[in-house]
C-alpha cells in the first residue's frame, strides 16, 4: 500500500500546541482557560484515530516537511508502533485533563496556568516522538518533552521539588547529551541516514559487531526514560510533583515515550536480525530481568504509596522492553501491547492515590486503614487496577503478560517465564495489600474525619479502571497494530 500524504500528523501536534498558548493567554479567566485542555484532547484523539484505518489496514500516514542534512528530514510518519503510543497517550488525556482541573482546584494549588501549559506541551512532544518518521525528528521531541515537563517536576517550588527536578535534568538530559547524541552520530556515519527501516537501519552495514554493540547501549541508556537500571533513579525522585504529573509521568507521556524509543531502535534502527546476530538480546532480556525484580522489591519497602507506585513503574516498563528483545513474535506481541494495558492501569493507580490525598491528605499506605469504606469508588477502582498489574482477567494486564509467557517458551527462554511468574508474585505482594488494608481493616480512632469523593477526580479514575477490564475483553484494536509492527 502507497503511503498516504496527510497533515494529520502535524495537526495533531498543532492542536497539543495551541492548547497551551491558549491557556496562557487565558490566565485571568481560569474558567476558559481551564476548558482549553479536555476541548484540546478530544480534537487530537479524533485526528489521531481518523488515521487509524489506514494504518490497520498496514499503511502509513506521512509527512515530510524539509530537509535538514543529506538524508535527515524533519518528517513525519504513522504506522502501527507509533499508532499505538499515539492513542493511548491521547485517549489518556482526555480523563487526565479532567482530573486535573478537579485536583488543582480542590487543593487551590498555585501556578495553574503554568502546569496546564506545560501540560497540554507535553502531550504535543509526545505526539511529535509517536510520528517521528526518523531518529532526528524523534530525538528533538524526546527532548522537548523532558524540556517541558520539567517546570510540572519543581511544581511545588520547595526543597524537595527543586531537588527531584534537578535529578530529573541530570538523568535525562545528562544521557541524551553523552550516550544519545553519540548513537545518533554514529549511526549516522554508519548508514548515512537516520531513518526508520522495516527490518533495521542498520540491518545491512558492515561495520563491527563491537562498534555495533556499543551504539547499542547508548541507546539504549541514553533513552533515559525507558528507566532500565542503572537508569532509573529518575522516576522515583518524579514524585514530588503533583499527582497528575505523576500520571503522566507514569502513563501518558514520559515513561511510555522512554520505551518507544527504546522499540524503535530494536525494530526499526537495528531489527531484530541483527539484534539476535549480535547477542544483543539475550543479554538485554537479562538487564530487563534484573530491573522488574529489584524494581519489585524496590515497591515492597515502601510505605508512601506514590514511591511504591514509582517503582512498580520501573519494573513494569521492563516488561515492554523484555517483550521486544526475546525477539519471538509472541513476544514482541506482548511488550508492544503492555504499552496500552500499563498505562491504563498505572494511571488509574495515580489517580486512586490522587483522590485519596485530596479527600484525607494521606498520602502512607500504613496510614489507609479502613478508607476503602469512605471512598468506595477510589479503592474500588484501585483494586481493578491492581488486578490488571498483576495480570488477572480479564484484565489488560493479563492480556499482555499471556502474550509475554507463551513468547517467552516461543524464545525457548524458560528463565523468563520464571521472572514473569515471579515479578507477578511480587505484584499482587505489593498491590492488594492496599486493597486489604483500605477495606478489611479497622479505621483508626483519630482518622475518623468527614471524607467525600470529589466528582472532578473520582470520575476519570473509574473510567481509566473500566477502560483497563475492556481491553482485556477487547484487545484486538491494540492486537492488531502490535501485528502490524512485527509482521
Amino acid at each position: 500500500m502507497d503511503p498516504v500524504v496527510s497533515i494529520r500528523p502535524l495537526l495533531a501536534i498543532t492542536v497539543a500546541g495551541l492548547a497551551a498558548l491558549a491557556v496562557l493567554l487565558l490566565n485571568n479567566r481560569e474558567r476558559l482557560r481551564d476548558l482549553v485542555s479536555p476541548l484540546a484532547a478530544v480534537a487530537m484523539f479524533a485526528i489521531v484515530v481518523s488515521m487509524a484505518p489506514t494504518v490497520l489496514a498496514g499503511g502509513t500516514v506521512e509527512l515530510r516537511l524539509f530537509e535538514i542534512l543529506p538524508g535527515i528530514d524533519f518528517a513525519f510518519r504513522v504506522d502501527a508502533l507509533g499508532m499505538v503510543f499515539a492513542t493511548v497517550s491521547s485517549l489518556l488525556w482526555i480523563v487526565a485533563a479532567i482530573y486535573s482541573i478537579g485536583y488543582m482546584r480542590h487543593l487551590n494549588e498555585h501556578a495553574q496556568t503554568r502546569f496546564f501549559a506545560c501540560f497540554a506541551s507535553s502531550l504535543a512532544a509526545a505526539a511529535g516522538g509517536a510520528f517521528a518518521a526518523n531518529l532526528f525528528t524523534l530525538v528533538i521531541f524526546y527532548e522537548v518533552l523532558s524540556l517541558v515537563t520539567y517546570p510540572l517536576v519543581y511544581h511545588h517550588e520547595d526543597e524537595e521539588g527543586w531537588r527531584g527536578g534537578r535529578k530529573y535534568l541530570v538523568y535525562l538530559m545528562g544521557a541524551s547529551k553523552s550516550a544519545l547524541l553519540a548513537a545518533l552520530a554514529l549511526t549516522y556515519h554508519i548508514a548515512g541516514s537516520l531513518d526508520f527501516v522495516a527490518g533495521g537501519l542498520l540491518a545491512r552495514s558492515d561495520v563491527s559487531a563491537a562498534l555495533l554493540t556499543v551504539v547499542y547501549f547508548c541507546y539504549l541508556f541514553g533513552f533515559a526514560k525507558a528507566a532500565v537500571m542503572p537508569m532509573h533513579a529518575w522516576l522515583p525522585a518524579a514524585m514530588v510533583a503533583p499527582t497528575p504529573v505523576s500520571a503522566l509521568l507514569h502513563a501518558v507521556a514520559v515513561v511510555k515515550m522512554g520505551v518507544f524509543c527504546v522499540l524503535r531502535v530494536v525494530f526499526h534502527v537495528f531489527g531484530t536480525g541483527l539484534v539476535g546476530g549480535l547477542g544483543l538480546g539475550i543479554a538485554t532480556a537479562y538487564l530487563a530481568s534484573f530491573t522488574i525484580l529489584m524494581a519489585s522489591v524496590y515497591a515492597l519497602t515502601r510505605d508512601d504509596l506514590k514511591a511504591r507506585l514509582a517503582y512498580s513503574t520501573v519494573s513494569q516498563l521492563s516488561y515492554i522492553v523484555l517483550g521486544a528483545v526475546l525477539l519471538s513474535p509472541v513476544a514482541m506481541v506482548g511488550g508492544i501491547i503492555h504499552i496500552a494495558a500499563h498505562a491504563f492501569s498505572k494511571i488509574t493507580l495515580f489517580f486512586c492515590a490522587g483522590s485519596i490525598y485530596c479527600a484525607s491528605g494521606k498520602r502512607n499506605i500504613s496510614d489507609m486503614a479502613g478508607i476503602g469504606r469512605r471512598l468506595p469508588w477510589t479503592m474500588g477502582a484501585f483494586f481493578v487496577a491492581s488486578l490488571s498489574m498483576i495480570g488477572v482477567p480479564p484484565t489488560a494486564g493479563f492480556v499482555s503478560k499471556w502474550y509475554l509467557a507463551k513468547g517467552a517458551l516461543a524464545a525457548g527462554e524458560t528463565a523468563f517465564l520464571v521472572v514473569l511468574l515471579v515479578s507477578s508474585i511480587l505484584n499482587a505482594a505489593y498491590f492488594l495489600p492496599v486493597s486489604y488494608a483500605a477495606f478489611f481493616q479497622a479505621e483508626k480512632q483519630e482518622s475518623r474525619t468527614t471524607l467525600r469523593e470529589i466528582p472532578l477526580v473520582t470520575i476519570p479514575l473509574v473510567a481509566t479502571a473500566i477502560l483497563s477490564v475492556l481491553m482485556g475483553i477487547f484487545p484486538g484494536y491494540f492486537l492488531t497494530l502490535a501485528d502490524g509492527v512485527i509482521r
